[in-house]
């Protein structure tokens, strides 16, 4: 079984009964990072299967903290014995350092897995905040804003994303001017 079919059937089997909008969730998240593969190259099938897992900590089988990055982490690494790269792009997708260190978690998240290529997380950020959590394409305006709203401003996960804002933003910015690069470069003068 390859790393995306393997990453999909985990994914299912954690999150789709338990969860099941979450796991549209997922699928959504996938599918956008299967679409920038045209700047991913070789990583491609690495970024798709972090996408699809990305959110697997959520699932009540494996979640002991309360934060789904570090725990979706720690069970990939110790439980599944997952590629390390997939390990660390669960751990720090979508400015998890900065949700962490509103979880009093930072140190442990920072300790226990390393950043993976920036290029990469830049990728992960822009799938989760361009998908709902239907599975479906949005703005990361939108996506923001319905974070927002359905968590509350004050709570530990609104003051994240709005303090994550703009390196959200950033991600998508230089995500967006590769895509560019890439289909300006591949279209015959």
């Amino acid at each position: 079984m390859g790393l995306t079919e393997w990453a999909y059937s985990l994914s299912e089997s954690m999150l789709a009964e338990p969860l099941p909008r979450r796991w549209a969730h997922s699928l959504g998240v996938a599918k956008r990072a299967r679409s920038l593969s045209p700047i991913l190259g070789r990583d491609a099938e690495l970024l798709e299967a972090a996408a699809v897992l990305h959110d697997v900590g959520y699932s009540p089988s494996i979640a002991t903290t309360g934060f789904h990055p570090l725990d979706g982490a720690r069970f990939l690494r110790d439980q599944e014995g997952a590629d390390e790269r997939v390990v660390r792009l669960v751990a720090h997708h979508t400015c998890a350092l900065l949700e962490a260190e509103e979880r009093g978690l930072r140190r442990e998240l920072e300790t226990e897995f390393e950043l993976e290529r920036p290029e990469l997380v830049d990728a992960l950020i822009v799938s989760d905040m361009t998908t709902t959590p239907d599975g479906v394409h949005t703005t990361p305006a939108a996506r923001l804003h319905e974070i927002v709203q359905r968590y509350g401003p004050d709570t530990i996960v609104g003051r994240f994303i709005q303090r994550a804002a703009p390196d959200i933003y950033a991600a998508v910015e230089r995500v967006e001017c590769r895509m560019t690069a890439v289909t300006a470069h591949a279209q015959p003068m």
